[in-house]
């Protein structure tokens, strides 16, 4: 969770013509999969994506994370620039110790949206509850189900040989026996 404290200002509304205030708000903001769900909803593309997001984009997964109740939307506007990249540490952040020895950090081909994150919750049998969870998080536990659920690599048969091998000399050994 993150907390942005938008300062009360005042500022002139050249449309309507007159003098606009705003009180001091706070946001509390939440990246998640729910989150994302509804950007993703109003935008018609995937929210994990090579490229980049608009100002406007930005602004409105802001709005997205939003969690508090009753936030002022003129508010958005006022983000500073500090506050945006604030967001988008938080949206970096892993929120795990948890990493993977063989992650090359290669891009996926396939297109991430919030239904395909659902499917694979579904499918790992991850509680719907960890929809509110920061992404990042999410998608490692995700990771974890999909690694301990493979099957076992089989052993190369040169390696069983060589297994072998050394049993049979060591069963030679212990039992006095030439084969």
């Amino acid at each position: 969770m993150l907390e942005l404290v938008i300062p009360g200002t005042e500022w002139w509304d050249d449309r309507n013509e007159e003098f606009v205030s705003s009180k001091e708000t706070k946001l509390v903001l939440e990246h998640s999969l729910v989150s994302i769900s509804k950007w993703e909803a109003k935008w018609k593309k995937p929210f994990i994506s090579k490229e980049g997001r608009s100002i406007e984009e930005t602004l409105d997964y802001i709005r997205c994370m939003t969690i508090s109740q009753n936030a002022d939307p003129k508010v958005y506007g006022l983000i500073t620039a500090e506050q945006l990249k604030q967001v988008e540490d938080y949206i970096n952040d892993p929120m795990t110790a948890t990493w993977f020895k063989n992650d090359k950090n290669k891009p996926s081909s396939e297109q991430i949206t919030s239904e395909l994150i659902y499917f694979w919750m579904i499918t790992a049998g991850v509680p719907i509850e960890c929809q509110k969870w920061h992404l990042n998080r999410l998608l490692t536990l995700l990771k974890i189900c999909a690694i301990k659920n493979q099957p076992s690599k089989k052993m190369p048969k040169s390696e069983i040989y060589k297994n072998n091998a050394a049993l049979n000399a060591a069963r030679r050994k212990r039992l006095g026996s030439k084969g």
